[in-house]
């Protein structure tokens, strides 16, 4: 099915039909009740009340006396249903008044169960529009992401359709249940007083004609303003992810005129949205009041003539007053009707599509995918972009499965568009394609997206870890049921059953969907070696040991890896001196000061696990300025930060923002220096307890910044660094009394679970005074880590390395070569790269397309295809043919020498 309903009624009847049908049952069900509680005050008004059959003491009543509901003038006598039960005046007011109390118990218990019966298909509803909207996008062709915002899709899906969540559950029951109410009142009024009953009718037939036209323009402004939020969606989304050229080309302003243009109109619209709904729902309360003063007037008139007696009075007034809610509900719920059909059909040509791929293509596969057992067939290849320019002309050329072919060629000279024709990234407009014998078009994903690796030089990925990104490539279907508790198993059955009932798939996420079979692995730890050796050949390895370096780790899920990482951080301090690194490294000691460490460091002595309680803001920190004050600490550390203060001023104050020995300052930046002598001017020689809290804050933080091994000012003495590794011992005790500690504290004999790897092994500062103090001290780290054969548990955290959105937290680079490792790792018959390590210098983009050339010819006991369509040329000389395109067509095929000898243009695209 390539369309979706295009009427939002016929889309909610064809998928909850049976739903619909027993909300009618339940509602048609609950009517008598509410008749029933309609007629009730009348009869305890005119019956215990006034004494209406009362007139003697001794009299009695019949309870549940029920006749036919007919007034008298239409049949008389009535007949009688029920003789009921006989009582006195006094308990037959009570039993009336327990019947009305439980009639109002049973039409809310309706109401709730009507209510939460729409409610839970609404939500039904809204899950399988949106789940059928993103499974049109998956179904998109490629080109049409090129001309599609991301964000105004994700907006369409998620936001746009809320309201329509809201209308599935009413579309047809709240029509039935408000009109049911209406009738049922409308037509007790009637029964009542029919001319009552005939006011009412044409005051309610006036609002229904008048409300709806005073609505239409509440429907376009509607439909502007949803068209400019989703443009302004899609707007930021083009900011975010174009951040970089904003600030690059101090285009900042403009954008913000930009996006308070937009919000200018979506004010003005939704300000005239606002005037005009609270102009109609006055005229429709003013209308309804109108009614009621008719009522009031017309009803009480009719009572004292005696025409109506005081129970019908009462009646009319309380039917009334339910009346107007089922009739502004049916006004609200044709408003409600008419916008949200229009943002349905807004939404319906937004993600129209007649060229959407057969979700058939797009199945699970029935059977393990067997590797290709022939090559491309490629015949009089076209292809014209969506201009009518042709990108390639009459192509022809046959590539066997094994071969390394590289294609190459100017700019838009064809080569880049034939990769991605080959990998069906590019529908070709006429030729013939095949793979393996059949029109690659017509192919499943399940054999091209497994058999076919394609790699360019796009380098977005979701955030994910480094594991996660890599082997996603693998997870083409689930594998290994999840297993769960019996508990966990019939929670899932439940959830099962209402996926079924929504129209999703029934797929499970929580299955184990890594396809290691592929791999010819069992195991995680197989898989993670397999993993290793494709990151050696990209040079990635050593990257990923970097990132595990830095890298966290929990010490309850790997004990024995942190216990050794502890035996390593006592072997690496007893080898200082024998690695060199007396002197550079100073390790941290509790009852020490640490002197290559700051001040805060040093009254941290540990890592913060609360932002609060980073030394960066000790200023503001209650907990810590209690303590500095309770130690005497506070008044020092704050004459030392003024004696800072001033000496930076003094020395720097002079100089530009640029100057070089502003990067010796890690305490204060170049433009906080007119704000500090601004405040020095201020606090004079007043004490800390007279100067303002802002003022106090400034001061104090420069001191926990200082480094005396740095900064050599002359501030800290013995009796000082005393005092604050006293306060450290007081601020830790204050710390561990609390029931979550925000500070994971340094011990040298634990493992410290807030601290990176590498912190945890150095435990202590690197000198800032000895050049290539850092990197000498990381290889020195490394190196032990091999000696205690842990590399490799350093290389599976690096793995779980959270690469970000977008895989921003990672280089270009990095991203180039995993974008490149993944695609191996999934084994294809055919890897085709398209100018994917352009990010790389020529000698490492040489070493890598040896190594993936290498690994193809079968080094590792696997053989695959290689296109490869490279930026430099001359790489072209690796490769076993070479195809040479010039202005969209195919001009030369042959090997490397060969084509230098006999081709012009492939010779001139060498000398280029």
């Amino acid at each position: 099915m390539n369309q979706i309903e295009p009427s939002l009624l016929k889309y909610i009847w064809k998928h909850s039909r049976g739903d619909q049908l027993w909300m009618l049952v339940v509602i048609l069900a609950s009517m008598p009740f509410y008749f029933l509680s309609l007629d009730l005050p009348k009869q305890i008004v005119n019956g215990p009340i006034q004494g209406r059959g009362f007139e003697n003491p001794d009299d009695t009543a019949f309870f549940l006396t029920t006749y036919l509901p007919i007034p008298e003038w239409l049949l008389s006598p009535p007949i009688k249903l029920f003789g009921g039960f006989e009582m006195d005046r006094v308990t037959y007011l009570f039993a009336l008044a327990t019947t009305f109390l439980l009639l109002v118990a049973v039409n809310g218990g309706f109401k709730r169960y009507i209510n939460t019966y729409k409610g839970r298909m609404g939500e039904r509803m809204l899950r399988r529009l949106r789940y059928q909207l993103f499974d049109r996008v998956l179904r998109y062709p490629l080109p049409r992401f090129r001309r599609t915002k991301a964000s105004e899709i994700a907006s369409m899906i998620k936001d746009e359709v809320e309201p329509m969540g809201n209308f599935i559950g009413d579309a047809y029951t709240q029509p039935l249940f408000l009109g049911g109410q209406a009738i049922t009142g409308l037509t007790f009024i009637f029964l009542q007083n029919i001319p009552l009953g005939f006011v009412t009718l044409v005051i309610v037939v006036f609002q229904a004609w008048l409300i709806p036209r005073l609505r239409r323009r509440l429907i376009v402004l509607g439909k502007a303003q949803q068209i400019e939020a989703r443009q302004m969606a899609g707007r930021l989304g083009e900011i975010v992810e174009s951040i970089q050229e904003v600030h690059s080309n101090d285009t900042t302003n403009y954008e913000r005129a930009n996006l308070a243009s937009i919000l200018n109109r979506l004010y003005f619209l939704r300000f005239e949205i606002f005037q005009r709904k609270f102009y109609i729902k006055y005229l429709n309360n003013l209308l309804i009041q109108f009614l009621a003063f008719l009522f009031y007037a017309a009803g009480g008139y009719l009572a004292i003539r005696g025409s109506l007696d005081i129970g019908q009075l009462v009646a009319v007034i309380a039917a009334y007053k339910d009346l107007p809610d089922p009739i502004r509900g049916l006004i609200d719920y044709d408003q409600q009707r008419l916008t949200v059909d229009v943002r349905y059909k807004q939404i319906v040509e937004q993600f129209a599509a007649d060229d959407l791929q057969d979700s058939k293509q797009q199945r699970i596969a029935d059977e393990p995918v067997g590797p290709l057992s022939k090559g491309f067939d490629i015949v009089n290849l076209q292809v014209i972009d969506e201009t009518g320019s042709k990108l390639i002309e009459k192509a022809t050329a046959k590539i066997d499965i094994g071969e390394q072919v590289c294609v190459v060629g100017a700019v838009n000279s064809g080569a880049t568009h034939f990769t991605e024709v080959a990998s069906r990234v590019l529908r070709h407009s006429s030729g013939r394609v095949e793979l393996d014998g059949h029109p690659i078009e017509q192919l499943p994903e399940y054999i091209t997206g497994r058999r076919i690796g394609y790699v360019d030089a796009s380098t977005y990925f979701p955030q994910n870890t480094i594991f996660d990104t890599l082997t996603y490539v693998l997870k083409n279907q689930p594998v290994t049921p999840r297993e769960r508790t019996e508990e966990e198993e019939a929670q899932y059955q439940i959830e099962l059953a209402e996926t079924r009932r929504a129209g999703n798939t029934v797929l499970d996420i929580e299955a184990d969907w890594i396809d290691r079979e592929r791999l010819g692995v069992k195991t995680d730890e197989e898989l993670i070696e397999e993993i290793h050796r494709v990151l050696l050949d990209l040079d990635f390895a050593d990257d990923v040991r970097a990132l595990g370096l830095r890298g966290t780790l929990d010490p309850e899920r790997h004990p024995l890896l942190c216990e050794a990482l502890v035996k390593a951080r006592h072997r690496f301090r007893n080898r200082l001196t024998e690695l060199g690194l007396d002197g550079i490294v100073e390790p941290f000691e509790p009852e020490r000061y640490n002197n290559q460490a700051t001040i805060g460091e040093n009254l941290l002595f540990g890592t913060a696990v609360e932002a609060s309680f980073d030394p960066t803001h000790f200023p503001s920190n209650k907990v810590v300025r209690n303590v500095l004050a309770e130690t005497g600490l506070e008044a020092r550390l704050f004459e030392m930060g003024k004696e800072v203060a001033a000496t930076t001023v003094e020395l720097f104050g002079d100089l530009s923002a640029d100057n070089p020995f502003f990067d010796q300052l890690d305490y204060m930046d170049a433009d906080e220096l007119p704000e500090y002598r601004a405040a020095l001017n201020r606090i004079g020689q007043m004490r800390l307890e007279e100067i303002s809290g802002a003022d106090q804050k400034l001061i104090l933080k420069l001191p926990f910044s200082y480094i005396e091994s740095r900064n050599r000012l002359g501030l800290l003495d013995d009796e000082l660094k005393s005092t604050i590794v006293e306060a450290r011992r007081k601020l830790r005790e204050t710390l561990e009394e609390l029931e979550t500690p925000p500070v994971s504290f340094y011990d040298p004999d634990r493992y410290n679970a807030a601290a990176s790897v590498l912190d945890n092994v150095l435990l202590g500062r690197i000198s800032s005074t000895v050049a290539e103090a850092p990197e000498r001290v990381t290889n020195a780290i490394r190196k032990l880590l091999a000696e205690m054969e842990l590399t490799d548990d350093i290389f599976r955290i690096g793995l779980e390395f959270n690469i970000g959105t977008g895989g921003k937290r990672l280089s270009e680079t990095q991203r180039q070569k995993l974008h490149l490792a993944r695609t191996l790792l999934k084994r294809p018959d055919f890897l085709i790269v398209n100018q994917a390590l352009n990010a790389l210098d020529s000698r490492l983009q040489r070493q890598i397309i040896e190594s993936v050339l290498a690994r193809s010819k079968g080094r590792d006991g696997v053989r695959f295809g290689v296109i490869w369509s490279p930026m430099n040329v001359a790489i072209s000389e690796l490769f076993d043919r070479v195809l040479v395109f010039e202005n969209g067509v195919l001009v030369a095929d042959g090997k490397p020498s060969q084509l230098a000898r006999e081709s012009g243009a492939y010779s001139e695209l060498i000398g280029a």
